[in-house]
C-alpha cells in the first residue's frame, strides 16, 4: 500500500517544488507551520491530535532530520518550494499552544502571515478541511491561546474536521477519544490532503489554497 507521504510527495514532485534539504538553524524560516495536539502516548491518536498528524506527515515529506526541541516544542527544518520552513509541534498541551507559537514567531521576527496553524475542529466532519487566512478561533482552545498571545487573529489556520461528539457526550471528552475503525480512512485521507494544503500555501499563497481546498474531499484537492 503507497503511503500518505509517498502520495504527497509525488503530488509536489510533479509541481517541482520539494527537496528534502533542512535549511539549517543559522537561518530565518520563510514559514512558520505549525500542528497543535498534546504530547505523549496518552494522547497518539486522539482527534484533539489532529494537527500533530498533519505536522507529521509533512515531516516524513519532507525531512531526513529528527526533531529537535526548541520553543517548548519539537521543531523540524527543512525546505520547500524553495522556501525555508519551520515545522513546530508545540509540547505545552493544546490550552497553552500559544507559548510556544509566539516565542518561535518572535525569535525569528515573523510576519504573522508567513504563520500557518494546523488544528482539529468538531463542527467539521470527518474527512473534510478547511482554510482561513485569518478569524477567531472557533472555540478551539490552542488556537484561542495562539491569538491572545499574539494579539492578533491574522495567521492563517488550516481545521481538520473530527466530527460531533454523539449525543450526551461532552466536547472535551470526545476530543481526546480515538477515531473510531470506520473513520479511519476518511482521517488519514484528510491528513494526506492537509498535507498537501499546507505545502500549497507555502508555494501558492492563501487565496489558491483556499480555491483549491475549501469545499470537499475530492482527492485532487479541487471543489
Amino acid at each position: 500500500m503507497t503511503s500518505f507521504s509517498s502520495k504527497v510527495k509525488a503530488f509536489f514532485t510533479r509541481l517541482g517544488v520539494l527537496k528534502k534539504v533542512p535549511f539549517g538553524g543559522k537561518m530565518k524560516p520563510d514559514k512558520l507551520i505549525v500542528g497543535l495536539g498534546n504530547p505523549g502516548s496518552k494522547y497518539r491518536g486522539t482527534r484533539h491530535n489532529a494537527g500533530y498528524m498533519v505536522l507529521a506527515e509533512l515531516a516524513q515529506t519532507l525531512s531526513f532530520t529528527s526533531p529537535t526541541r526548541k520553543f517548548h516544542g519539537e521543531i523540524v527544518e527543512t525546505r520547500a518550494a524553495g522556501k525555508n520552513l519551520l515545522l513546530l509541534s508545540p509540547t505545552t498541551y493544546m490550552n497553552n499552544s500559544g507559548q510556544s507559537v509566539s516565542e518561535a514567531v518572535r525569535f525569528y521576527k515573523l510576519e504573522l502571515t508567513d504563520l500557518l496553524v494546523i488544528c482539529d475542529d468538531v463542527d467539521l466532519p470527518v474527512g473534510r478541511i478547511r482554510f482561513r487566512d485569518s478569524g477567531g478561533s472557533g472555540g478551539q482552545k490552542g488556537v484561542k491561546d495562539i491569538i491572545s498571545r499574539l494579539g492578533s487573529e491574522k495567521f492563517s489556520r488550516l481545521r481538520v474536521g473530527v466530527g460531533r461528539p454523539p449525543e450526551g457526550v461532552d466536547t472535551a471528552d470526545y476530543v481526546l477519544s480515538e477515531f473510531r475503525s470506520a473513520e479511519k480512512p476518511e482521517i488519514h485521507e484528510s491528513i494526506r490532503r492537509a498535507a498537501e494544503a499546507a505545502l500549497c500555501w507555502v508555494e501558492f499563497g492563501p487565496d489558491e489554497t483556499a480555491n483549491r481546498f475549501n469545499g470537499g474531499s475530492r482527492k485532487d484537492g479541487t471543489k
